[in-house]
């Protein structure tokens, strides 16, 4: 056939809920992206409740849908209290009952709130700081809990900079966000009047230059993403050494941490807490005291009144994200149970909506990348044989997770009370932070899933050398039980190949086959490796998102992403030809195999943002825009092959700026 005259066809299945189309206006060749996806997005809008919207969003609404059909048949039923069913719907009665939620105010925060204006000195802000901490409201620090990169059969607390309430510190501190920090300043003032915590606008300002302060000594997102620089293993000495003006003990008293959970923690940004600890002198405790205030309130705010959750949604959703509307309560409500009772709502899931043979399909796709991973690190050109045999190690040592977890979390241990909306949320963040702190020391759980089987999305897991994916996201367009191997192998084979890649990123590369931070490489292999990586920066760096054409992407921040794109679509296409060996796939619906195959890869990237949206991600965000992603395609020489590119085509790259690493 000839490639200039591509068909319009749709190659997902109607009940996907997709309409991907084609347009015809745009050549394959010119852009991939705007060929396959183009007409569905000029035709659809975005919903006024979303900052973007694609294939990803179309999953994550149906399985919005499916569990609130699930969870309102929870908090119908008359279940015996206790039961986690019981607990699922008790919780969501607790965030529907507006009537009570508006009767009392911001009533449910005054004990709080009463706590911190008691504070007169640091070490009782310390206190407070880890007593909110215990509730989900942190501070300037924050804590998470998982297995030690020194020592990847134990878990370790690790502790991060955090404590700001604009997306990232480069917006306290660059021209472009001006306007954004003055409309935060206003957010600051009025959200603390709406809950009854009488601010000014010299309030407000001084909350602000707490967090300026406080950013300040943020490290920014790509010395964050760093895995060698991140993994500091310190003593509490070392600790108080760091930030002699924070109160460890205290602090970790009113935490509620295990005796000798925090003898050694990993500290990611060691100067960010010499930072803090500066700051903590440096201001007047009264700032202090307003500073904490707001973390509790904007905490909070989305379980208050009407009023103090439309103000939040307006500087959140509106100001920084450009959505008009906020979402349905329902959403909202759907949103709290999954946060809180993840895995009880999951099963629920899974018995309704994840059939076995998926399974049985996803086990024999995860199987042909992990072989086509395995024939390509044989003969990478670049790879010497030493890195190459630990490579294949690393790899033979890999474990899939598919669909849900063997053993479900046990939430019987947390109260759920259908008449107490915040205090079911304290409650919550209290069993989820005692879960994790019980965790310190301890052999690390393997059968421990980090996402709800309901989730849109997949993971690698560094140090416990996984690859996860949810059975939410194993639909159309990503994967179809039923469908064309091709279009599988483009959709969720390369996903796979994606989250395998990681293992083998600029900073996945940096962990052993047990999940241990260590330099397996050689010297020769890792300068060969970064000179790529070096070009795909550079590659990336050249390139906008769709929706905000005047900012660039940052190709060192999203380049691990960049990568795992790029291997996993390369690799993808290695495993679903290993899968055609023995039965070769023909010509379907006016298509090659191959041309299914990348067709296939761009419906999973169809999408649009809001500019606003696309601004803010491509500050924070270490995944490049839908179309970039998309487009990565160029580097492969099978594309060019399948789609007749040539030079002068907009998705020619000449051979010699192809960046292929796997």
């Amino acid at each position: 056939m000839n490639p200039d005259s591509l068909p319009v066809f749709n190659l997902v299945t109607m009940n996907s809920g997709i309409t991907s189309s084609f347009d015809a206006s745009v050549r394959a060749q010119d852009d991939f992206f705007e060929h396959v996806n183009g007409e569905w997005i000029k035709n659809t809008e975005i919903p006024a409740d979303r900052a973007r919207y694609g294939a990803f969003d179309r999953l994550r609404e149906a399985s919005e849908a499916a569990m609130r059909e699930l969870i309102e048949k929870a908090a119908a039923a008359d279940a015996e209290p206790g039961t986690e069913q019981a607990k699922v719907g008790d919780l969501y009665r607790s965030f529907m009952d507006t009537d009570r939620i508006e009767g009392l105010g911001s009533q449910p925060l005054s004990d709080d709130l009463a706590a911190i204006a008691a504070v007169h000195d640091v070490p009782g802000l310390i206190e407070q700081f880890g007593r909110l901490a215990r509730q989900d409201v942190w501070g300037p620090i924050a804590i998470y809990v998982s297995a030690d990169a020194g020592n990847p059969e134990e878990n370790i607390a690790y502790l991060e900079q955090y404590g700001l309430g604009l997306p990232d510190e480069s917006y306290y501190r660059e021209d472009q966000y001006q306007p954004i920090r003055e409309k935060y300043i206003a957010h600051i003032e009025k959200l603390l009047n709406l809950a009854g915590h009488e601010a000014s606008a010299k309030h407000a300002q001084g909350i602000f230059d707490v967090e300026h302060l406080i950013a300040a000594s943020h490290w920014d997102n790509v010395a964050s993403r760093d895995a060698v620089r991140t993994y500091n293993k310190s003593s509490s000495a070392d600790l108080q050494q760091l930030a002699p003006n924070v109160d460890w003990p205290v602090f970790l008293a009113a935490l509620e941490a295990p005796d000798g959970s925090f003898d050694a923690v990993v500290v990611r940004q060691p100067s960010f807490l010499t930072g803090l600890s500066a700051a903590l002198v440096d201001l007047p405790i009264e700032q202090w005291k307003d500073y904490l205030s707001w973390r509790l309130i904007s905490s909070r705010a989305p379980h208050l009144t009407d009023a103090i959750v439309q103000e939040s949604f307006d500087f959140h959703g509106r100001t920084l994200s450009g959505v008009p509307e906020l979402k349905e309560r329902w959403k909202r409500g759907v949103g709290l149970v999954e946060e809180a009772l993840g895995e009880a709502a999951g099963q629920l899931y899974v018995a309704a909506h994840f059939p076995p043979r998926a399974k049985e399909r996803m086990t024999e796709l995860v199987a042909n990348l992990i072989e086509a991973y395995r024939r390509d690190f044989e003969t990478l050109p670049w790879m010497g044989e030493q890195t190459r045999a630990q490579a294949l190690e690393k790899l033979g040592k890999f474990t899939p997770k598919i669909g849900y977890p063997d053993k479900w979390r046990d939430y019987s241990s947390l109260t759920i009370d259908a008449d107490d909306l915040i205090g079911n949320v304290r409650r919550a963040a209290e069993f989820e932070i005692h879960r994790q702190l019980d965790k310190v020391g301890k052999p690390i759980d393997r059968t421990e899933w980090l996402m709800t089987p309901q989730t849109v999305n997949a993971y690698y897991h560094p140090v416990m050398n996984e690859i996860v994916f949810p059975a939410a996201i194993l639909q159309p367009p990503f994967f179809d039980v039923d469908a064309d191997d091709a279009v599988n192998y483009g959709g969720i084979g390369a996903v796979i190949g994606h989250e395998i890649g990681h293992g083998f990123d600029d900073q996945g590369s940096r962990y052993d086959g047990n999940g241990a931070l260590r330099d397996w490489w050689t010297e020769q292999d890792r300068s060969r490796f970064d000179s790529l990586a070096k070009k795909l920066i550079d590659q990336f760096n050249e390139q906008s998102p769709a929706d905000a054409p005047d900012v660039k992407v940052n190709g060192a921040l999203t380049v691990g992403e960049n990568i795992g794109d790029l291997g996993g679509l390369t690799i993808g296409y290695k495993a679903y030809e290993i899968s055609q060996e023995t039965n070769p796939a023909i010509e379907l619906y006016g298509f090659t195999p191959a041309q299914r195959f990348f067709i296939g890869w761009a419906q999973v990237w169809c999408g649009k943002a809001r500019e606003a949206e696309a601004k803010r991600l491509i500050a924070i965000d270490p995944h490049s825009p839908a179309n970039c992603r998309c487009n990565v395609a160029r580097n492969l020489v099978e594309f060019h092959e399948a789609f007749g590119v040539t030079e002068g085509d907009g998705m020619y790259l000449p051979e010699e700026q192809r960046v292929r690493i796997f």
